[in-house]
């Protein structure tokens, strides 16, 4: 019991920092590229090009991630849990510290490259999550897994609250667009030392897997080898499509509907973090005790996708929280309930493998909403939030149609 506390602390601790990075990036990022006067991109470009060049940037992390996880994830079951979220917590270190320099330097290419090194090495969730299902039973582990979604909504609390307010020359006059990422090396550096002394090896039964770079193309292809996944590989698919339709390029939506500053956008972002956080840390625990996952799922998804286009109806900023709050519930209660019906489809020693696969369609369908945002906002800058709701629309009737609760561990062959 012990052990198990001493795990989930810190992987809960581990997941908040993941999820604090890329919470302080979410108000930066439109500012550094969006903005003609203080941005770091020619004053020249149109606007049109400015959110191509930042859906590419934001895709950047997510299209290394689809290399890099799986191959961490697989390693997770051969080398143990401990070894390899030290690997990726370092990478993270020399990710940010990269991303730092660009935006001290001007370099667009350095921020691509910092994105992309610590995507390749941001295994973080896909061996945390094989960590929680180490220590987790069949009952525990949908609840468990919702520890893990509050340290993504506390993430997602406190990294665009501070990535807003850390950055803004007018709260502190030193203060720029780089002084944010430094907290998170700090953070990282912490988590590293955490995980050397109180981080126990949670597997138990290592097996020998092959790995190699395209691993995370074998695991897209490999995911339809399972009868039953498959149905939840593709509802997971398209839910990371939607969400990240809206959360990716929402901030666009308020630089150019409402003109919000980055600090309004980090507040606005952080709002909604505490809604998630409430979903999962209040409501997700008792609806876990009296219904599965599946059938939380089958109403949750479909509020989703309802939610999304009320985003568009007020034309006063004020109205938008109003709304917010059922997106992030809803949300909430889809990703720890969407990954505990896949970790339980699959037996104890491939849990590292299946939810490495389940992070490779989570790292593709990060990467497409960014890339297809970038060109349909240069035409109406609400598409992607339509976007966002028919995919999770989409989610929701194959889920219904298809999906039956039946354990599966082997592969069709």
């Amino acid at each position: 019991m012990k052990k198990k506390k001493s795990s989930i602390g810190t992987i809960f601790f581990t997941v908040f920092l993941d999820l604090l990075g890329l919470g302080i990036i979410i108000p930066i990022l439109p500012a550094l590229l969006l903005d003609p006067v203080h941005g770091i991109l020619p004053m020249t470009y149109s606007f049109s090009t400015r959110t191509l060049i930042y859906g590419f940037l934001i895709a950047s992390y997510p299209l290394a991630q689809f290399f890099g996880a799986p191959i961490l994830g697989s390693l997770a079951d051969q080398k143990g849990r401990k070894k390899l979220l030290l690997l990726s917590l370092i990478g993270t270190v020399f990710g940010y510290t990269i991303f730092i320099l660009g935006i001290l330097e001007g370099n667009l290419y350095l921020l691509f490259l910092g994105r992309i090194v610590d995507g390749f090495t941001g295994g973080n969730i896909a061996i945390a999550q094989s960590a929680i299902a180490d220590v987790s039973t069949k009952e525990t582990k949908s609840r468990n897994f919702g520890l893990i979604g509050m340290a993504f909504g506390l993430g997602f609390i406190i990294g665009p609250y501070i990535g807003g307010k850390l950055s803004d020359s007018t709260i502190v006059s030193w203060f720029t667009y780089a002084t944010p990422f430094y907290l998170t090396i700090m953070l990282a550096t912490i988590n590293v030392v955490l995980v050397i002394l109180n981080f126990p090896e949670t597997l138990v039964t290592k097996r020998i897997v092959k790995v190699n770079l395209f691993t995370g193309f074998s695991n897209i292809k490999k995911a339809f080898t399972f009868k039953e996944l498959r149905v939840m590989f593709l509802v997971v698919f398209l839910l990371t499509v939607g969400f990240n339709f809206f959360t990716q390029f929402f901030q666009v939506f308020l630089y150019g509907k409402f003109k919000f500053t980055q600090s309004q956008v980090g507040d606005f972002f952080a709002y909604m973090g505490i809604w998630i956080a409430i979903a999962q840390g209040a409501i997700l625990r008792p609806l876990s005790k009296k219904f599965k996952p599946a059938k939380i799922l089958s109403f949750s998804i479909v509020l989703l996708a309802i939610s999304f286009p009320f985003l568009l109806v007020p034309s006063e900023r004020v109205w938008l929280y109003l709304v917010v709050p059922f997106i992030a519930i809803f949300q909430g209660l889809n990703q720890p309930n969407g990954t505990a019906i896949i970790s339980n489809l699959a037996d104890a020693e491939r849990q590292g493998e299946i939810l490495g696969i389940n992070q490779s369609i989570s790292a593709l369908a990060q990467a497409v909403p960014p890339i297809i945002a970038g060109f349909v906002t240069a035409v109406n800058i609400n598409l992607p939030t339509w976007f966002a709701a028919g995919a999770t629309l989409l989610a929701w009737l194959i889920f219904k149609k298809f999906f039956k609760e039946e354990p599966i561990i082997e592969e069709d062959k």
